[in-house]
């Protein structure tokens, strides 16, 4: 393998990695491990403190991504505007749904999760692990559209709120 090999991510790219939602590269680093050199993307999620390598030859195997364009952010504003679309299977059958349109690092199917799970103040109370699948749905939709839009998360809050609201309203 050269070592001129042309990557498609670069340091200070951010990248979506399916399991852990928006981090940024660092750097491009050479380790030995058992005996061979790999070639490791070192991506940090701040948030969560931690700190990921991934062999760039692995990269896209396993998902990693770029960022969304601002065209599949404009059709997670427009999903979380539809009309939640809730099964009626069991809950644990859905729960297992919603976690894995999560981990798939898919915009559109996160947004999906925060359409389906959200809650107007005068719906029903939502079970704990409702609220974490929610929350945690959330969140990966609030980073990706602050870092595509380079404003801050409170700013994608915001807006995503604003269309959850409105659409309650309407």
């Amino acid at each position: 393998m050269s070592k001129t090999k042309k990557h498609e991510f670069r340091p200070n790219d951010f990248v979506v990695y399916p399991a852990h939602g928006v981090g940024k590269i660092v750097n491009v680093e050479e380790q030995e491990v058992a005996g061979m050199n790999l070639e490791l993307f070192v991506i940090s999620f701040e948030k969560d403190k931690m700190t990921l390598r991934v062999p760039t030859h692995k990269a896209t195997e396993v998902g990693m991504r770029s960022l969304s364009s601002p065209d599949v952010v404009a059709h997670a504003m427009k999903t979380l505007r539809g009309k939640a679309k809730v099964k009626k299977a069991m809950w644990s059958r859905r729960a297992q749904e919603y976690e894995q349109k999560i981990n798939s690092g898919d915009l559109i199917a996160i947004a999906e999760v925060v359409r389906d799970l959200h809650r107007a103040d005068d719906q029903r109370e939502q079970s704990y692990s409702e609220r974490q699948l929610y929350e945690a749905a959330l969140e990966r939709l609030t980073r990706e559209i602050a870092a595509v839009a380079g404003n801050d998360e409170g700013a994608a809050a915001q807006e995503i709120d604003s269309v959850l609201v409105g659409r309650a309203a309407a």
